[in-house]
């Protein structure tokens, strides 16, 4: 006897392998490209304003540019390196954007408006006008094994090591290098 009508729930379903895997397999691209975004964005994507114009020309005020927090878990800052601090380790002060110029075990003097490190005149990674005011640089300064020197590239216009307020900078205060200009679109691109 043959049975007419619905069947609801009596035959039973295939299962699309094909398709199944294919799901599978965007899952687990996504899930990578979520886990790159996530690296991206904690150790490097940090985005910093440039306050002022001690760093004219190299960067202007109001300037956009992300900061490398990775690269120095892994090296240490070398002199020339645009980096990005807190002074004294101060969470409420903004970020400051300084050239380093000694590093640890360095002895740092400013003479002639001239910068010498140990002993030596500095070779500048930017053409800088001479330095009008030594303060703290103009005895020799000798830092510590986690400290470093800093100065902005306009010379004359910046709030840096040679001030007792800012000082030697360490090592655990240093956010990371400035490595690339993202905005204005004009200036987009990496720093030197």
């Amino acid at each position: 006897m043959r049975r007419s009508g619905l069947h609801f729930g009596r035959e039973k379903k295939k299962v699309n392998i094909p398709i199944v895997k294919e799901v599978i397999t965007w899952m687990i691209e996504i899930a990578i490209v979520l886990g790159i975004a996530f690296v991206f964005v904690y150790y490097i994507g940090l985005r910093t304003s440039v306050v002022g114009q001690s760093m004219a020309p190299t960067l202007e005020n109001k300037q956009e540019i992300l900061v490398n927090r990775f690269i120095y878990s892994i090296s240490n800052p070398k002199p020339n390196d645009i980096v990005v601090f807190l002074p004294n380790g101060n969470e409420k002060a903004h970020y400051y954007v300084k050239r380093i110029i000694g590093v640890p075990g360095d002895t740092v003097q400013i003479k002639d408006g001239a910068v010498y490190v140990n002993g030596g005149l500095f070779e500048e990674a930017v053409e800088t006008a001479a330095i009008l005011d030594a303060e703290l640089a103009a005895d020799e300064i000798v830092l510590g094994e986690d400290e470093y020197f800093v100065l902005g590239d306009n010379r004359n216009n910046s709030e840096d090591s040679r001030y007792a307020n800012i000082g030697n900078v360490k090592k655990e205060y240093i956010i990371g290098k400035a490595w690339f200009v993202v905005s204005p679109y004009k200036e987009f691109g990496f720093l030197d």
